[in-house]
């Protein structure tokens, strides 16, 4: 358990620190309601009646998925609910039927676009893939997103997933210059926003490998919204795989990314959500 947690769940503490933020710290298996009730409390006090009449306060998978995210942190977890709920309220189109009866979203992820690995890597992160040539750009970069929104939601049920959060491989081998003009700066923002500061989910990595000098000049757009942890943790490798393979390592990759697995199947992961229906 030790190696997929980051988290050591001996004994249940509440620190008020200095600089005013409640953590709880050591939360067992057995007592992270402790830290639940206390996010639930703080909601349920608060000044922002819009917020606390429409929160599901009542369900505490969902309640846990922002402490997680937030390393248990009570004033940060709260912050990132509101701007996670604030968030979808000034994107409704966004989340509109997020789900696999939109043909859009379906259609993106019968692409691959995201992908997910079946296994996770040395670190117990679950690792994503995009594979920009699946992309034939019949749908919008706003609707690979909302795929991502839909595999992410599920996938941060898990509470390894939780705990020890998500890398991300961009694969932009053989991506092409008339498919960087599907690139919109405005989505490509509205992405960061959403990813970076209202959902609940913990990015450890993002990797781009193959990406060619029109795509590193697209995205130099985004740099300006990135945090500098967020900035720390995007690597671009080119078409250097032996720097790829040294952070997430040969064993759980497809043998596209000079992996020691098969091939990745597209449709892997929608055919599982499917199974789960």
């Amino acid at each position: 358990m030790a190696e997929y947690l980051d988290y050591g769940w001996r004994n249940s503490d509440l620190i008020t620190e200095s600089i005013n933020k409640t953590l709880f710290k050591n939360i067992t298996a057995n007592d992270r309601d402790v830290a639940i009730k206390a996010l639930r409390n703080q909601i349920k006090s608060c000044d922002d009646f819009d917020l606390k009449n429409n929160l599901p306060l009542d369900d505490d998978a969902f309640l846990q998925k922002f402490l997680f995210a937030r390393k248990f942190i009570l004033e940060d977890s709260f912050e990132l609910i509101k701007n996670h709920y604030y968030y979808r309220k000034r994107n409704p189109e966004m989340f509109r039927d997020l789900s696999l009866s939109a043909s859009d979203v379906r259609k993106a992820l019968e692409n691959g676009l995201p992908g997910v690995l079946k296994d996770k890597d040395r670190k117990g992160r679950c690792v994503l893939l995009l594979t920009g040539n699946n992309w034939d750009c019949s749908y919008s970069l706003m609707t690979i997103y909302r795929a991502l929104m839909v595999c992410l939601e599920y996938l941060t049920n898990d509470l390894h997933n939780q705990a020890n959060g998500f890398v991300v491989i961009v694969d932009w081998t053989e991506f092409t210059y008339r498919q960087t003009s599907y690139l919109k700066p405005s989505i490509l923002r509205l992405m960061i926003e959403g990813l970076q500061d209202c959902f609940p989910a913990v990015f450890k990595g993002v990797h781009f490998i193959g990406q060619p000098w029109y795509v590193d000049a697209a995205m130099t757009v985004t740099k300006p919204f990135l945090k500098e942890e967020i900035k720390e943790r995007i690597f671009s490798h080119g078409n250097n795989m032996s720097n790829l393979h040294q952070m997430v390592h040969r064993d759980i990759l497809p043998a596209e990314l000079g992996g020691e697995q098969p091939s990745y199947n597209p449709r892997s992961f929608l055919d599982l959500l499917l199974d789960e229906k």
